[in-house]
């Protein structure tokens, strides 16, 4: 059943977050200077979500990138743009809280 619930509402396989971090991914945070200065995960990298197509240069293809926001709305959108601009290991995170308490 559990299964059945995760197809509809579009859930995939459990990612283990803080594996990818020890095998070298890296935290994209994409919320505004101000939402990240006021907390986030240490040695997460900002780029707000309006930069990030300026700024994917800055970024290693060859690594596992994490994005997370406030809430996974920003970070989903994120990894979206990463991915079809040829990224392809990217996991959205969600939002950076819950994934602080994932890794």
């Amino acid at each position: 059943m559990l299964d059945f619930l995760k197809k509809i509402l579009g859930g995939g396989p459990s990612i283990d977050f803080a594996q990818l971090l020890r095998d070298g991914a890296v935290i994209i945070d994409v919320r505004s200077q101000d939402e990240f200065r006021n907390g986030h995960i240490p040695g997460s990298r900002n780029i707000p979500l309006n930069e990030l197509p300026g700024k994917m240069n800055q970024l290693d293809k060859s690594k596992t990138i994490i994005t997370c926001c406030a809430s996974g709305m920003r970070s989903s959108s994120a990894k979206g743009i990463l991915k079809s601009n040829g990224f392809q290991h990217v996991q959205n995170g969600g939002g950076w809280t819950s994934l602080r308490q994932k890794i």
